[in-house]
């Protein structure tokens, strides 16, 4: 007789142990007591894209390179310090032309930590945008922008 109540008593503590969508445990029948889950979301959502990039302090170059099928934009820019990274042409007016001139922003990432300053040789970055003909149907001039001056190039 006490056999089947241990083991009975076994089954009864093991499946309540079991989370499934009904709980066997007495103690959860009337509700946890807890508090309601809260999401930490903020007010309208999280924004889609954001862009912590800063513009590169000078741009020092810009060449347009015509293809077949559009425009390559090689730009050179010049940053304070070694180490800056993940740099990208970034389109303004969503890359729509205003009065023929299509404008990118030469953003660039900080480094993580302090860097040395270095020769402008080391500190010298590169990037490239292609534009297809169909972006530049309306284009005569293309403008790359830093933080501290602009360059422009006529196609």
């Amino acid at each position: 007789m006490t056999a089947r109540i241990l083991i009975a008593l076994s089954l009864v503590l093991g499946l309540s142990a079991c989370s499934g969508g009904f709980s066997l445990n007495p103690l959860n029948w009337f509700g946890s007591g807890g508090p309601d889950e809260v999401a930490l979301t903020p007010e309208g959502g999280y924004p889609d894209s954001r862009d912590f990039r800063i513009p590169v302090q000078q741009v020092t170059a810009l060449r347009l390179e015509k293809t077949t099928a559009g425009v390559i934009v090689y730009a050179t820019g010049l940053p304070p310090r070694v180490g800056y990274w993940d740099a990208e042409l970034v389109a303004e007016n969503d890359g729509e032309p205003v009065n023929g001139v299509m404008s990118y922003v030469f953003r660039i990432s900080e480094p993580r930590w302090r860097q040395p300053d270095g020769t402008p040789y080391a500190r010298t970055v590169h990037v490239a945008q292609f534009i297809s003909n169909a972006k530049l149907r309306d284009v005569t001039t293309i403008r790359v922008t830093g933080e501290t001056n602009s360059m422009t190039g006529r196609r």
